[in-house]
């Protein structure tokens, strides 16, 4: 009983935490990428068009967060930490897959 009662602990606190990452990506990409990525300015993918972003999301995360870190076409570098970029990346992929 205490292993299946410390299990769902731990569930609901991953929960929670993921929860809680969701919330920080989309306040990120609020703030820095719904401007351009939510109307699919300047070529830019628009969020949530599946087909647009599937060979993003295939490139893998680490080539978007390059992506943004560095800037790409005309999307200029952003000025975001790492972890910054990887919650707003996380929130556009889980809004576009």
């Amino acid at each position: 009983m205490k292993f299946s009662l410390m299990i769902v602990s731990v569930a609901l606190v991953l929960g929670a935490a993921q929860i809680a990452v969701a919330a920080d990506g989309a306040a990120i990409y609020d703030k820095s990428c719904k401007s351009c990525h939510d109307k699919g300015l300047m070529g830019s993918p628009k969020t949530g068009d599946k087909d647009k972003w599937a060979p993003l999301i295939k490139a893998g995360q680490d080539a978007l967060d390059a992506s943004v870190a560095k800037g790409k076409g005309k999307m200029p570098a952003q000025k975001l930490s790492a972890e910054e970029i990887k919650a707003a990346n996380a929130y556009i992929i889980s809004k576009s897959q």
